[in-house]
Parts: C-alpha cells; structure tokens; sequence
C-alpha cells in the first residue's frame, strides 16, 4: 500500500480492505502449511524479511563509538555498530577474506577497529579494509571494495531499521505509513517523541510458534475476554472482542476506575508531555509488518520487535520506555511492566498451544476468521502477494 504521511487529524473508522462480503461471516485463513514448511519459511525470509526494512536495534542501545550489536535479519546476520563520527553504520556480518562471521557475540565494544578472528583482516567502524597480515604486500587491494558489505540503515522512533534489499523500498511509505495507515497521520505517534524516552525494562521471549501466529493474535482481541483478565480490566471494550487496531485513528479507553495503565489499575507516571488530551487515558496499538508492534499509552510506550528464527520459533524481543526522569529516579516500574508482561505470556502461550495443530489433517486447508477478525485477511493477502512477487 502506497501511503502519503501527513499531520491531519485521525478519524476514527473502519479500514476498508477489512469490510467482508455481504452475508459473509466467515472467511478462510492461510492454509496449515503456512506455518509448518520450512520451504516456504525460506521463502518469507528472502523475500520478506530480506527485502523489507526490518526493526534491528534500540539506537541507544549503541551509545559509545565501538559499540555494536549483531542480529538476524532472515538468513543474514548483520553487524550494527556506532561509528567515530557517532553514526550507526549496519554490514553484514562476514570477512570479506574467507567468510568467516565477524562478530560471534551478541553485543560488545570494540575499541577502534572490528577484527576477524580467523585470519585478522581489520576493518574501521565504517566497514573500510585497514589491515591484514601482508597488506603491505598486496598493494593492488582496494581497501575500500574490500571492505564489509555496507546495509541500509534509517532511524526512526528511537530505533535502527536495516534493509537488505539492494533498492530498498520507501521507508516513508512501507514505515511511516503504517502510522498514517493505523493512526491516521504521523503526528499521533510522533507526539509520544520516543526517541527521548529511556529504556526502563526489556523482557526477550522465546516462542515456540509462528512469526504469523504472533501477528495474528496481536492484531485481533476476540481471545481478550478468555484469556487477559488484566488487560480487559483496564480497557473494559476488549472484552467486546473488537481489537484498537480494527478502527483507523480509534484508542481503546481506559475503564473509569482506572487510574493507569498497570496491572492493579493504580496510577502510572504522568503524562508524556508531548500527548494531546485527546490521546489521554487511551491505548493505540500499531503493527508495522513484517515484525515490529507499537503499543502507545499516557505515561509510556511499549515496543515488540520479532526475530524469526525458524518456521516454529519467533524471538520477540519488547522494550517497555518511560521518560528518562522516571528511569533515572529509581521508580518502581513493576506494576507498570506487569500488565504487558502477563498479556505477552498469555498471548505467546497460546500461539504456542496453536503451533502443533497447524501440523493437523483438521487444519490442512486452514481455520477461519469471524467478523471481528475479518481484519486480519488483509495481513495474509499481504503475506501471499509477497511470496508471489518475484521481484528482486
């Protein structure tokens, strides 16, 4: 879907690809294979996950020069690291000598320069080939056309986006507007400026399901009155089965007796300054396909970012940020990460309870989705038309 951002003021209304048939209650949802087949996983990581721009790293997470993180990105892992300038820079992961994985931890610092730890070729922070026994030698080498392979990068909401994608598609189309697309413009999500706000917890979760079970549950709430007794206290429509993110520009309201968004229903931390009234007391929630859910409320903001791994293993990595005032002064953040926690855990249980039966003859030819959850037919059109496209 091609998007303009804009500032206008969000309505809030039905999306119109989620209008069903006359008379239709029921509509089918991908078939069971989908969520099996390690082909057709292979398939979604290269041409899903590996043309997409893809939410890699929380920015600050790489404060110093040196500092680097290395994630996977489909079948690639990539290198982010901050640069002497204070810019971060993404490669892939690989010596350009021999292979050899550059980076085998998760996260560190280096000092000045990223070294292999087979044969030693050295690169700058800026990917450039600076050193290699007998360098000297060799002076034909172009040290720049040898140096790592460099990887899109843009910053957005706090956070590095990564596309391996040789002509990435538009950032402010695919990204941006998602929020125009859920929100109705891009100033009801920039208004929480999270950029500025402080990382005060980050759970990671190992799942044992489906990256498109976890999206699914994410964007539907038919299952919010079973199964997250926390979460429908706080936001009492939930319990009506209509997700927030089934209405453009639409926030869930708090339950009256609700002071915050907490697990006991007791007051948070204030409001973010930069909110307008209207955003008050409200719970936006936002898919940015293919892996990144925003969850917007008055006093912080919560960030999934997924990391498919396997045709039944998703990593969901989520950051609960607050202003940094609240971090810096010790506050007892536990009722406020509490809520989401259990939500995460309750959900997550029950996208692994569903893993084993996409296996089944029952579920050869697929489920279905009722009216509440028409919605998520476009996710899977989406996901079909991207396997389609052979495109490069």
């Amino acid at each position: 879907m091609t998007t303009t951002p804009s500032s206008t003021t969000a309505t809030a209304t039905a999306p119109a690809e989620s209008a069903p048939a006359p008379g239709t209650s029921l509509i089918t949802t991908l078939p069971g294979p989908s969520y099996t087949d390690p082909d057709i996983f292979r398939q979604e990581q290269e041409k899903i996950f590996e043309r997409l721009w893809f939410c890699a790293v929380r920015s600050a997470d790489l404060e110093k020069p040196g500092a680097f993180r290395t994630v996977q990105v489909g079948r690639e892992s990539v290198l982010i690291t901050r640069n002497r300038a204070g810019r971060l820079r993404a490669f892939l992961n690989i010596c350009r000598h021999r292979g050899a994985q550059l980076c085998t931890e998760e996260s560190g610092e280096v000092r000045r320069n990223l070294q292999c730890p087979y044969h030693a070729w050295t690169y700058d922070l800026d990917g450039r080939l600076v050193a290699a026994p007998n360098l000297q030698k060799m002076p034909d080498i172009d040290r720049t056309e040898r140096g790592l392979v460099q990887v899109e990068l843009r910053e957005w909401l706090g956070y590095a986006w990564v596309c391996l994608a040789d002509e990435p598609p538009s950032f402010e189309e695919t990204v941006i507007g998602a929020a125009v697309e859920r929100l109705g413009d891009t100033a009801s999500i920039e208004r929480y400026r999270t950029e500025g706000l402080a990382l005060g917890k980050r759970i990671t979760y190992d799942v044992r399901a489906n990256w498109k079970l976890i999206i699914e549950n994410f964007m539907e709430c038919y299952h919010c009155a079973t199964i997250h007794p926390e979460l429908t206290d706080v936001l009492p429509e939930f319990a009506d089965g209509f997700a927030a993110q089934y209405y453009v520009g639409h926030g869930a309201q708090f339950a009256e007796e609700a002071e915050g968004f907490t697990v006991d229903g007791r007051g948070g931390f204030g409001r973010l300054p930069g909110i307008e009234d209207t955003q008050d007391r409200r719970y936006y929630a936002m898919t940015v396909r293919p892996q990144v859910f925003v969850n917007l409320v008055p006093d912080h903001v919560i960030v999934h970012r997924m990391f498919p791994m396997a045709a039944d293993r998703t990593v969901v990595e989520c950051d609960w940020l607050y202003l940094p005032e609240v971090v810096d002064s010790g506050a007892d953040l536990s009722t406020s990460v509490e809520l989401f926690h259990r939500v995460n855990a309750q959900d997550f249980d029950a996208c692994e309870r569903t893993q084993p039966a996409m296996d089944s003859r029952a579920y050869r030819h697929g489920g279905v989705l009722v009216p509440s959850e028409h919605h998520i037919g476009a996710f899977h059109q989406w996901v079909t038309e991207c396997l389609a496209d052979e495109g490069a």
